[in-house]
């Protein structure tokens, strides 16, 4: 006699399989080009801040990179249109890894920012244009299961590299640190020119004119570059924030945020599937804002660890939820359109951050900055209220 088939196990042997070669191709290029970004993310502010000026020159550097990265960003749609999806990946690569070796040339201010900016461009054609193409190969029904999938694979090079980069940068000098992020951009172009060259996309196109007018789609951005402020700031300042003698907090600092950011990330993509990501957002906004708060405390290990632990968990809970409700919210072709969006959001929130933050810190000392920065990411309260009230449900 056959058994009784379980219900679940039905419904999971249907479902559509979510890791293909496409998809894994599409993960050695984003793996390469996020081990090189968080390489140099929090080394290259460091490096600028030797030159004298601290903090200003750290901030220019990191508002150079998400300055050129929010550029490159609103026009990756278009030279995707027209140039398909390989050849603006590869060029990003290419521009994220080449730039990095002349780090190597000199130290001087207009260099390292001049560097920044090409390496800002590079990353924005791979995320935005690897962004929807990634999008397009997951299957709907397992979206924010295969989005968390993307957020560990984006995650753990943040989790090593970022870390690394800092001790690595202390311990062996920091040319070793800029050809080793060249060599992890450039070593991933071959991989590109396997992934297909266009998508399917059903629905009628969003242009990203239209999304910043779509409210459905502007609360969570909003939101989410509100939580992207304070990551900015983590990465560019907490390195400057503690006692010059704790190298070592740092590495474990920044290897805790990331973390914590990947786990959530994780969790929130399989709670998204099962229950929608709406009722995420604000509790990833408040989480955000209490761990910047806590990082006021930077007199104490204890403390910057757990702050930088909780900022984490609740900047992955915005990442996913944020970015699976705005592809729910949107036909196919309208992928590329969320994908410019919410990463002009996420860079134009660091960005701004670190910018600022230079700024503030400057008057007020580190420790009132991170939490006047807290206290003002509470501002987002409106709109992700506003979202979780009256947004639609995911389809």
């Amino acid at each position: 006699m056959t058994p009784p088939h379980d219900p679940e196990t039905v419904v999971r042997e249907q479902q559509p399989p979510l890791v293909t070669r496409p998809l894994l191709l599409r993960f050695v290029s984003m793996f390469g080009a996020s081990v090189s970004f968080y390489l140099l993310l929090s080394v290259v502010p460091a490096y600028a801040s030797e030159g004298g000026g601290g903090g200003g020159r750290a901030g220019l550097a990191t508002g150079a990179l998400m300055l050129a990265t929010v550029a490159g960003e609103l026009a990756t749609p278009a030279l995707v249109n027209r140039y398909g999806y390989r050849a603006v990946l590869a060029v990003g690569l290419g521009l994220m890894g080449a730039p990095a070796f002349a780090l190597t040339w000199s130290h001087g201010l207009a260099w390292i920012v001049a560097v920044c900016l090409l390496r800002g461009f590079g990353f924005a054609f791979t995320v935005v244009a690897g962004g929807a193409l990634t999008a397009s190969l997951i299957p709907s029904e397992r979206r924010g299961e295969g989005l968390a999938l993307v957020g560990i694979v984006g995650g753990v090079p943040s989790l090593i590299a970022l870390p690394l980069g800092v001790w690595l940068a202390a311990h062996v000098g920091y040319d070793v640190v800029f050809v080793a992020g060249a060599v992890a951009a450039l070593a991933a172009v071959p991989t590109v020119f396997g992934l297909p060259d266009s998508m399917r996309a059903s629905g009628r196109p969003v242009s990203l004119a239209e999304g910043m007018r779509t409210g459905e789609l502007l609360r969570p951005a909003v939101v989410f570059a509100t939580t992207a402020v304070s990551a900015g700031i983590v990465v560019t300042f907490l390195p400057l924030a503690v006692s010059a003698s704790s190298t070592g907090l740092v590495t474990v600092a920044l290897f805790v945020q990331p973390a914590a950011a990947t786990a959530s990330r994780w969790l929130a993509g399989r709670h998204g599937d099962r229950h929608g990501s709406a009722r995420l957002v604000l509790p990833g906004l408040l989480l955000s804002a209490a761990g910047t708060v806590l990082m006021a405390l930077t007199s104490s290990p204890v403390a910057v660890v757990a702050a930088v632990g909780v900022f984490g968990a609740g900047f992955g809970i915005a990442q996913n939820a944020t970015l699976a409700l705005m592809y729910s919210r949107v036909p196919p072709a309208g992928f590329g359109t969320v994908s410019a969006l919410w990463n002009f959001a996420y860079d134009a929130g660091m960005g701004a951050g670190a910018l600022a933050f230079g700024w503030v810190a400057g008057g007020t000392g580190y420790p009132w900055a991170f939490a006047l920065t807290g206290l003002a990411m509470l501002a987002a309260l409106g709109p992700a209220w506003r979202d979780r009230r009256d947004g639609p449900k995911p389809s």
